[in-house]
């Protein structure tokens, strides 16, 4: 038995951590694994200690990201999985490329961002890959889920537009009604026959300050969640259990637990 259908209506990854979300048609999730080359990269802001050969979870602080270098927001990248390149487009023109798996590409967008964010940045800037590592806000390999109906609750309260893309998710919902998706800790949800287990609420940030057209620091998201709310909290986290393609348009159900 389901209840609470609702809809998948945008698919995003973020091949390198701060950088463009990348808007996909579908995509096929794997058990205990975030999408496909999603934070498969960081760009590193002075030295971290990160060791590529046994990864671990650092604080994003670490790294160039939308909470302190809201300028980020106005570069347009763009990542190709077969060639691995990376191209960084300013204002409509080409300013920077390179295949982030080879030392010469990384070096080539690791010199862009020397040049162009030498006052933000701690030490050198490098481009951080660890084989099966992703660069998430939290060190576990989830999935990321916005309420768009949450969102639009949080428009009403300040009383202007409030861009999706601002909270960085992975998987955008209509259908549920604002909140909901706080009901559903420890809760399963289907779609076709992938299965997430939603695990943990989403602390938002300063980075949802930025929005990401514009690349202005506009709004003071958090406060407002906390003032409102009482709590700074928007969107969910899931682990994949059972892995499939999921594509935009799909249906989700939430499974109703049996009781014995």
């Amino acid at each position: 038995m389901h209840q609470n259908p609702a809809t998948v209506t945008g698919l995003y990854r973020y091949p390198v951590k701060g950088l463009t979300p990348e808007h996909l048609p579908q995509v096929t999730l794997s058990t205990g694994q975030t999408l496909p080359s999603d934070r498969r990269y960081a760009i590193e802001n002075g030295p971290s200690g990160f060791d590529p050969a046994a990864p671990l979870h650092l604080p994003k602080i670490m790294f160039l990201m939308l909470m302190r270098n809201e300028r980020l927001a106005a570069l347009r990248t763009h990542y190709d999985d077969a060639t691995h390149v990376l191209t960084i487009k300013e204002n409509g023109a080409e300013t920077a490329r390179g295949d982030l798996e080879s030392a010469e590409g990384r070096a080539a967008i690791e010199q862009f961002f020397a040049v162009n964010f030498a006052d933000e940045l701690r030490g050198p800037p490098k481009i951080l890959i660890a084989d099966g590592h992703s660069f998430s806000d939290v060190n576990r390999k989830v999935v990321s889920i916005i309420n768009l109906a949450s969102v639009a609750a949080l428009e009403d309260v300040i009383g202007q537009p409030v861009h999706p893309l601002r909270f960085r998710g992975n998987l955008h919902v209509t259908g549920w009604p604002a909140w909901r998706e706080f009901d559903l800790m420890d809760q399963v949800i289907s779609i076709g026959k992938t299965r997430l287990k939603i695990v943990k609420r989403t602390k938002r940030c300063a980075a949802t300050n930025v929005d990401p057209v514009t690349a202005v620091r506009d709004l003071a998201i958090p406060k407002t969640l906390m003032d409102t709310y009482g709590h700074p909290d928007l969107g969910v986290y899931a682990e994949v259990i059972e892995g499939g393609t999921i594509a935009k348009g799909d249906a989700i159900e939430v499974e109703v637990p049996a009781f014995s």
